[in-house]
């Protein structure tokens, strides 16, 4: 409803003037601009208990978060601080195995150098056998000439070192190889067999007959054909016919006759015969077979000619020696010092070998 105009223009004289009011829209009526009023008020309210809900709702959250942030802190804290002890507890004692194993090390240097001095190594003991071996070789061939002996040393020395596999002594193989085919090479001579033969000649040159002493077979006993004995007269003339005639020998020979030597000189022909065959002997054994043929050769001719070949055993021991001086001599024995001096060598460097490697650490 609007006012009056004359209740308006009454109440104006008696108070100052007021600008117009604005004009209010056609239709709308105040109490509905108060309804709307209230109702935007009403909404503004909820709105903001909802959003202090919200807001204490997110900020209890987010204390609880903190909360259990600064527990899982506490506690990170607390397992941080564990494994830092754990890891001081560790490192004292990882401090202490490396202090006890640097002592074993020490320790187990101390006891491989004591056991390297006291017992050799594997290669130090093959290098050892084979130097003994080798060294049983030379002498062999040096004092007895046994062929066959060296050449299985030397063949049992190389196995040896074939079986180590090591290739710093390939030198030393190609060497005993050498050494090998040298003794192959060599003709095989039985020296044991032939010492035994010199042997027997020696023991039978005092009991051969000499050729001075040689006697023809007597005449052959007259067999009695009569059971009765023969006269006495008959017996006589017998006997003295048989002595008559050996007054008398005519020999009818296609050999020199034999010197005549006294019993004295009987005696040193034999012993001279002794000699030649013993010196042969020594010359057998010492590899000189220019005084080896040579003196087999002077016995054979003293026994041919001083000796009754018709005999056994004048022409067995005469037939013995020719045999034998024919009998092909090896030549000068080969050497085995290469291979020795090489094994020597081996030896020292292996030696030398800690000595160099304990040098730095010195």
């Amino acid at each position: 409803m609007t006012p009056a105009p004359s209740e308006t223009a009454g109440d104006t004289r008696g108070a100052p003037a007021t600008p117009p009011a604005p004009p209010q829209p056609n239709g709308v009526r105040p109490w509905l601009f108060t309804l709307v009023v209230l109702a935007l008020l009403v909404a503004g309210l909820i709105a903001w208990q909802d959003a202090r809900r919200r807001s204490d709702a997110l900020r209890l959250d987010v204390a609880q978060r903190l909360a259990a942030a600064d527990t899982a802190l506490a506690q990170s804290k607390s397992k941080d601080a564990d494994l830092g002890n754990e890891l001081r507890d560790s490192q004292a004692k990882i401090a202490l195995l490396e202090a006890r194993i640097s002592e074993s090390q020490s320790q187990q240097a101390a006891l491989e150098t004591l056991y390297r001095d006291l017992a050799p190594s594997r290669d130090e003991l093959a290098l050892n056998e084979v130097e003994q071996i080798l060294v049983l070789a030379s002498q062999q061939l040096a004092l007895a000439g046994n062929v066959q002996a060296a050449l299985a040393a030397v063949q049992l020395a190389d196995a040896k070192l074939g079986r180590m596999e090591r290739p710093q002594w390939t030198p030393l193989r190609r060497s005993l190889a050498r050494d090998m085919d040298a003794l192959k090479a060599i003709p095989y001579v039985d020296v044991a067999g032939i010492a035994a033969k010199l042997d027997q000649g020696l023991a039978v040159i005092d009991a051969l007959p000499l050729a001075k002493d040689e006697r023809l077979p007597g005449p052959p006993r007259e067999t009695p054909t009569s059971a009765s004995p023969p006269p006495a007269w008959l017996v006589f003339l017998r006997e003295t016919w048989s002595d008559l005639k050996s007054l008398v020998r005519i020999e009818v020979s296609d050999r020199p006759a034999a010197p005549l030597i006294t019993p004295a000189q009987s005696y040193f022909l034999r012993e001279n015969l002794r000699l030649r065959l013993l010196s042969a002997r020594l010359a057998l054994l010492s590899h000189d077979d220019k005084s080896f043929r040579s003196d087999l050769t002077t016995a054979n001719a003293w026994l041919r000619q001083y000796f009754d070949l018709r005999t056994k055993p004048v022409d067995a021991l005469s037939a013995t020696l020719a045999h034998l001086a024919a009998t092909p001599m090896p030549g000068a024995m080969p050497d085995l010092t290469r291979s020795l001096d090489l094994v020597r060598t081996q030896k020292v460097v292996r030696e030398r070998a800690p000595e160099r490697a304990t040098a730095p650490a010195k």
